[in-house]
Formats: structure tokens, C-alpha cells, sequence
């Protein structure tokens, strides 16, 4: 989910999340467990998988930059593919990004 090289489309949703790492998680670890929980590390295996190509819908950790003056703080910034998301729902598209990233335990 972490994905430096990662550019942009014109049909990518972008989020940026303010984020504090766990002692010992390193930022891109942070940021791409952010990526993946917001996204489809969360969906379930069944046997279907091979129908779905997951790294089409996942979200992708591109950048990372330490909060200025904050010690241990960083912006992850991540991109999501439009088609994640169910047309024309916000609720859906805005549960689905922040949802499941509060009380995340990895941040």
C-alpha cells in the first residue's frame, strides 16, 4: 500500500492524514496501514478474490512529510481509485476514508 513512485491520475480521490506512529512503526508503515484500512485491507478473503483485482480498488500511500516542528508527526498522503467508491454516494466515499483510520492502533 506503500507506493513512492505511485502518480497520481486525474480519477483519484486524495486524502491527507495527519498521523502519529506507534513507537517502532516507522512513517511508511503508518501511512501505507492508513492506505489499507481505509481501502481493501479491510475486505474479506472468500473465494471470489480471483475474480477481483484488489490492487485495482486499493488505496495507495504515495507521499510522506513530517509535520514541521512536531516531533514524530507526519502527512500521508493517499491516493483512491474513483471506482472504490459507489457513484455518487459521499457517505459512502467519506465512511470509507475515515471510517476505520480512527482508533486505528498502528497510529
Amino acid at each position: 500500500y506503500y507506493t513512492p513512485d505511485y502518480e497520481t491520475k486525474d480519477t483519484d480521490i486524495l486524502a491527507a492524514f495527519r498521523v502519529t506512529p506507534q513507537p517502532g512503526v516507522p512513517p511508511e508503515e503508518a501511512g501505507a496501514a492508513v492506505a489499507a484500512e481505509s481501502s481493501t485491507g479491510t475486505w474479506t478473503t472468500v473465494w471470489t478474490d480471483g475474480l477481483t483485482s484488489l490492487d485495482r480498488y486499493k488505496g495507495r500511500c504515495y507521499h510522506i512529510e513530517p509535520v514541521a516542528g512536531e516531533e514524530n508527526q507526519y502527512i500521508a498522503y493517499v491516493a483512491y481509485p474513483l471506482n472504490l467508491f459507489e457513484e455518487g454516494s459521499v457517505t459512502n466515499m467519506f465512511t470509507s476514508i475515515v471510517g476505520n483510520v480512527f482508533g486505528f492502533k498502528a497510529l
